[in-house]
């Protein structure tokens, strides 16, 4: 049964997300809207899709020490440490918030163990007016934040643990975009994701990156390294996107987010035409507040000249000889 959340916008923009129907598939990226909805002032929160909360834990986080943001000449570093309230202080005040927003909300969250996943899953599931959950196995800035997302039978393991929790939400499993070192392709945890249970999946997370002002000799970020997001990494995603989608995805009927260096309505029309169903705006919306906006009417106009009559048409159209 399809659910429909947000303003009802253009049939030709309109997206289903795992049986939600969006009013848009421009979706504001985990940790990049504040908690929820703290972005209404600058942005039309009903002309977008979704918003995915700031990734939760179990318990509150105060995140890296400062600096844990700084930008390249093709994108941004971050190094936030999954700073949040904790599962408590989302449930008591900031889930109820949900209800008010005139688009859907994904509830992001991360854990050390299964144990702190499968409490915040629990939390996540008694918020009614949360019917997607993101489960975040890919964080590069936090101490064993990519070990779930890295190893098959561990990540099995935990997807079959929350989706036991989850018995009314969607559930999207985002990975990491490297598996250098490994045997198993992102198209590979992908699969073994949704057999374990998930609806659907995100790609991805940032890159493990690192800075260094040559002046003085020292990290940019106090962390040390941190994330790479923005324009850089937006072919690496493509290529993922695709590879994932044409693997398994596309047959098996699971849909794909995508996220990454999505900053213009051509780098989300990319990422449509790999094989995603909707895709995030991260550190665009540092740029550019209103970019998630802008993005979407840019997809519309563009979804119109290819002679669609919904975008959905256009996932995995990309023409290969």
């Amino acid at each position: 049964m399809t659910r429909a959340i947000g303003r009802q916008t253009d049939p030709a923009i309109r997206t289903d997300l795992c049986g939600i129907r969006l009013a848009s598939p421009v979706i504001l990226a985990a940790g990049t809207a504040g908690t929820l909805d703290e972005t209404a002032g600058v942005t039309d929160l009903a002309r977008i899709g979704a918003v995915v909360s700031k990734s939760i834990t179990r318990l509150p986080r105060k995140g890296n020490p400062e600096p844990r943001i700084t930008w390249t000449r093709a994108g941004m570093l971050n190094a936030i440490g999954l700073a949040n309230p904790g599962v408590e202080a989302f449930a008591a005040d900031i889930a109820p918030r949900a209800a008010r927003m005139p688009c859907a909300v994904i509830g992001s969250i991360a854990g050390f163990s299964i144990e702190d996943y499968v409490g915040t899953a629990g939390v996540m599931e008694a918020a009614a007016e949360i019917p997607i959950v993101e489960l975040n196995v890919s964080c590069p800035n936090v101490h064993g934040g990519v070990e779930f997302g890295a190893d098959p039978g561990a990540l099995a393991e935990l997807v079959r643990a929350v989706r036991a929790e989850l018995n009314t939400k969607r559930l999207l499993v985002k990975l990491s975009p490297i598996t250098v070192g490994t045997p198993h392709s992102p198209a590979d945890l992908a699969r073994v994701a949704c057999e374990a249970g998930a609806d659907g999946m995100t790609l991805c997370n940032t890159i493990p990156s690192m800075g260094i002002d040559v002046r003085t000799r020292k990290p940019l970020l106090a962390n040390v390294t941190g994330g790479l997001s923005g324009p850089a990494v937006h072919p690496v995603v493509v290529k993922i996107v695709h590879d994932v989608y044409r693997a398994f995805a596309r047959d098996a009927g699971v849909p794909i987010v995508a996220g990454g260096g999505v900053t213009r309505w051509e780098d989300a029309a990319e990422f449509v035409l790999a094989g995603a169903s909707a895709v995030q705006v991260g550190a665009g919306s540092f740029v550019d507040p209103r970019s998630a906006n802008k993005i979407t009417k840019g997809l519309l106009r563009w979804t119109r000249s290819q002679g669609a009559g919904n975008i959905g048409e256009l996932v995995g159209r990309v023409e290969l000889a």
